[in-house]
């Protein structure tokens, strides 16, 4: 088993006609957490959308493999049995969908993909139910409607919740410290530690440090104008925060 999970050569994208990656080159490997700052505009979200196959974007040039696979050959919901997940900056509302349902639905898709029988209603609730108090959810969420009248810490614990349900090989967080207080952040970032393994890697998507305070990434890349500028360690993280992005 190759040890890269994530290997991104040339790529460049964009949506309606309008480039917007101009040849990212990215490498992650098992159990990394890589960091990718930068400022509005960047093409922070583009790179999340097109690794988890947002129709609206379209790849011109380049490669992307996921764990030995042709990644862009993919459907959206092949690439999430495979292993991918993202959180969203803004979670979507979806009426009428409980949590559980939508969550059992999820689980047991990609259960199918992989060759395995769904999950037992007793089995799954047990795993519910320890998977909501590991990110400190109350258990009368379960039967809510998937982010309806949601907080916007609610919605991103949510998230956490669903990642942890899903247990993904590659989890994107497309800035999930956005509008978060400072409890609501530590809980995101305990559940983002928890499931952090040797086998499984993250890329968290941000502008600020705050989040990166209580993940500690591998990798920092600074993502500007459609292209990684700059890859470091944490040190670039301290030269963001005293000096902006003007300075790469």
């Amino acid at each position: 088993m190759s040890d890269i999970l994530l290997k991104i050569t040339d790529l460049h994208a964009g949506i309606e006609g309008r480039e917007i990656l101009c040849g990212i080159d990215l490498e992650i490997r098992r159990g990394e957490v890589h960091a990718v700052m930068g400022p509005n505009g960047a093409g922070k979200s583009t790179l999340s959308a097109v690794l988890t196959g947002k129709p609206q974007y379209t790849v011109t040039q380049g490669s992307v493999e996921f764990m030995g696979r042709d990644l862009l050959a993919l459907s959206p919901e092949e690439r999430a049995w495979a292993g991918m997940f993202l959180s969203f900056q803004y979670p979507v509302e979806i009426p009428g969908v409980s949590i559980t349902n939508f969550m059992k639905t999820a689980l047991n898709a990609k259960r199918a993909a992989a060759g395995l029988e769904p999950l037992k209603a007793a089995e799954f609730l047990k795993l519910m139910r320890e998977k909501m108090a590991f990110v400190q959810m109350k258990p009368e969420f379960a039967k809510r409607e998937v982010n309806v009248g949601f907080s916007g810490g609610e919605k991103k614990r949510n998230e956490i919740f669903q990642m942890a349900m899903l247990d993904p090989v590659l989890s994107i967080l497309d800035e999930t410290d956005s509008g978060l207080d400072v409890d609501a952040l530590k809980i995101v970032a305990d559940g983002v530690n928890a499931l952090r393994t040797p086998e499984k890697s993250a890329i968290i998507i941000t502008h600020y440090q705050k989040l990166l305070d209580y993940v500690v990434p591998d990798v920092v890349h600074v993502l500007k104008a459609g292209r990684i500028v700059r890859t470091g360690g944490r040190e670039i993280i301290g030269l963001i925060e005293s000096q902006g992005f003007d300075q790469f």
